[in-house]
């Protein structure tokens, strides 16, 4: 079974629009080094949750790592990178905000709910089986 992540992107720098038109992207420019150091654990066939970070705050879609990370090399700050496919968009209805990840209270401990600047986290076992409950998830 794959570890689950979340990654937030601006929509207006790199919205799930372009991901999906793109089909597979570099994640890169993560300075934040507890963000970096999820992104050290991605491994091939993991699965990350694109999340909207400006606007209405909201899980859009889904997408797989397909590189192991490395250190970028033309960012003179620490950062790394990964390759990721993109696996799908979410239908409107199924795109979970902030909000109503908040009203359950199950999930106040999680670094979304806790720390809104971080950029990239592992998932919650927990999490993941509330969307698969949804039916955002399969």
């Amino acid at each position: 079974m794959p570890n689950y992540f979340l990654a937030k992107t601006d929509p207006e720098t790199y919205s799930i629009k372009d991901f999906s038109r793109d089909k597979e992207t570099n994640w890169d420019g993560v300075h934040s080094y507890q963000a970096l150091a999820f992104i050290k654990q991605w491994q091939i066939g993991d699965l990350v949750i694109i999340y909207h970070s400006q606007g209405q705050a909201k899980i859009v879609g889904l997408a797989e790592v397909t590189s192991e990370p490395e250190k970028d090399l033309k960012d003179p700050r620490e950062s790394w990178y990964t390759k990721l496919k993109f696996i799908k968009e979410f239908p409107e209805e199924m795109q979970t905000t902030l909000k109503q990840i908040k009203e359950t209270g199950l999930f106040n401990d999680w670094y979304l709910v806790r720390q809104g600047r971080l950029s990239t986290m592992s998932c919650p076992p927990e999490f993941i089986e509330w969307l698969k409950l949804k039916g955002v998830l399969e």
